[in-house]
Order: C-alpha cells, then sequence, then structure tokens
C-alpha cells in the first residue's frame, strides 16, 4: 500500500488482487462520507428539520405498506 499527497488530493494506491472490490466501495463510501461531513455548516436544529422531513417524504410513500 502507498499512500502520498498530491496537491490538494490523497493518493491511496493498493493491489487490486488482494483487495476485494466489495470493500473498497464501503471504503470509499466512508471516505465520501468524512469529506461531506467536513464541508457541513448545519447546526443540530437543522439536521433535526431534515430528518423530519426524510422521515414524513418516506411515510407518506410507504404507509400502504404497513397500515392496510
Amino acid at each position: 500500500m502507498i499512500i502520498e499527497r498530491q496537491n490538494e488530493d490523497i493518493v491511496i494506491r493498493l493491489n487490486a488482487s488482494l483487495i476485494d472490490m466489495e470493500e473498497v466501495q464501503k471504503l470509499t463510501s466512508y471516505f465520501r462520507f468524512i469529506e461531506s461531513n467536513a464541508q457541513n455548516n448545519g447546526t443540530e436544529e437543522q439536521a433535526a428539520e431534515l430528518a423530519r422531513e426524510v422521515h414524513s417524504a418516506w411515510w407518506a410513500k410507504n404507509r400502504s405498506r404497513f397500515i392496510k
């Protein structure tokens, strides 16, 4: 494994024959989360409001699956 910094990027080189691509995808998703979270300037109340909106939209879409 080689890890190096190139300007504003971090480059990680792995031996592809030794790594399962599914594991690479999980790691990539985690890095995306970290990157996204680092750029987050929202407040806790804004996060709670977003969660309420997502929950409300999900329930409106899926209610019929649970209540007949």
